[in-house]
């Protein structure tokens, strides 16, 4: 797992520090009277250290997202820190709600569980969390998902070198292709040059046969022409 990763869970505890932090601050600040300037000062060191909470939590959701889109994690994981995320967004709510006393119960809860709020409400969220990550340590959970990337890494090498070979086989292919491309289009060449021939052939036996049919005629008529003289010819010689 990358170091970024790590950085995040630190960041997480960090804020998961401050949040109790401020906790343990608005009780100590309730237990005074709202005029007293035990009330005031603390009041004042609340608002800035829930400015700051807001914006450690608003840089976990960012880092996380960019962790899942960019794949560093696995989606378990990813699944699992939201869980953690959602839990400090929900404690943050309830700051707010305990700082302003928005009614009895709050004030209540807040004086009667005091800063135990945030160790006891699980804010690692193991309660949500999968049974497998359960009764494992930080540490742990990392070597399971350095273990989980590793056998993801594999995957992802033997599907790259499957890809590798099946592109190899389309520009093959693509190769036959060409060559195929080129014999065809070579005989379309020759079929049109075949095709040119025989127009051209195919107009000069119409141009001979009408040359034939003409020369037939005239062959004709010159023998009808002398059979009439011949036919002429013999009876005056009879008569002679």
């Amino acid at each position: 797992m990358s170091s970024g990763s790590d950085s995040w869970l630190g960041e997480y505890d960090a804020c998961s520090r401050l949040g109790q932090d401020l906790m343990e601050k608005v009780t100590e600040r309730n237990k005074n009277s709202r005029t007293s300037t035990t009330y005031t000062k603390l009041s004042a060191q609340i608002r800035v250290s829930m400015k700051q909470f807001s914006n450690e939590l608003n840089r976990l959701r960012q880092n996380l997202i960019r962790a899942s889109s960019s794949y560093h994690i696995t989606q378990r994981e990813v699944d699992r820190r939201q869980i953690m995320v959602d839990n400090l967004t929900t404690k943050e709510k309830q700051l707010d709600n305990a700082f302003l006393n928005e009614g009895d119960d709050s004030r209540y809860n807040l004086m009667v569980h005091g800063s135990d709020t945030f160790r006891r409400s699980d804010p690692w969220g193991t309660q949500d969390e999968p049974e497998e990550y359960r009764d494992m340590s930080n540490q742990d959970v990392r070597q399971t998902q350095q273990q989980i990337i590793a056998e993801q890494d594999k995957g992802l090498e033997s599907l790259s070198h499957v890809i590798g070979r099946q592109k190899q086989m389309a520009l093959d292919i693509g190769d036959e292709v060409d060559a195929h491309n080129e014999i065809l289009d070579d005989i379309n060449e020759h079929v049109d040059r075949t095709k040119d021939r025989l127009l051209k052939e195919t107009r000069h036996i119409t141009i001979v046969d009408r040359k034939s049919a003409t020369c037939c005629y005239w062959v004709m008529i010159v023998i009808l022409f002398l059979a009439i003289i011949v036919v002429g010819v013999i009876p005056y010689n009879g008569k002679a």
